[in-house]
């Protein structure tokens, strides 16, 4: 985790700050300045907007008495994406803009969704069980009832 970590903190705005020098030596400096403005604006303005619509459907959902789990992953990714655009650089600015954009956002969130559900699958937990601890497949647990 701590590689992880290292690498996250030091080799990302190492390469951000690299590839900004790349481009303004390019395009020049004030274009490349002129990239960094309008992607902060543009997903200030799409942070802003996808944040108070999901807050919005959050809510509705909740006041209907369903759960609101997708909503509730819609939410991080759009804070995630709101922090990827608070880091200069080009890289993390266009992976903080497909966070916020509703259409790659559902993308992104369905390959997450397919990646958590095989990371963290019930039937992979009980197939370490023994036999005999198994419940059965079909049957239905009352969370009101204590085992001791």
């Amino acid at each position: 985790m701590f590689i992880r970590l290292l690498i996250l903190f030091t080799l990302v705005p190492i390469g951000e700050l690299a590839l900004l020098i790349t481009i303004g030596r390019h395009i020049g400096v004030w274009p490349t300045i002129g990239i960094v403005l309008v992607t902060g604006v543009a997903g200030s303005i799409l942070l802003k907007w996808q944040g108070f619509e999901t807050w919005r459907r959050f809510k509705s959902e909740l006041s209907s008495g369903s759960f609101p789990g997708s909503t509730i992953i819609e939410g991080v990714a759009i804070l995630i994406g709101g922090a990827f655009l608070l880091t200069p650089g080009v890289v993390t600015d266009f992976a903080g803009l497909l966070l916020l954009i509703p259409t790659s956002r559902a993308i992104l969130i369905k390959i997450i969704k397919v990646y958590l559900k095989k990371r963290f699958d019930l039937d992979e937990f009980i197939e370490i069980a023994d036999r005999e601890d198994r419940p059965p497949k079909n049957e239905t647990l009352d969370p009101t009832m204590r085992v001791d």
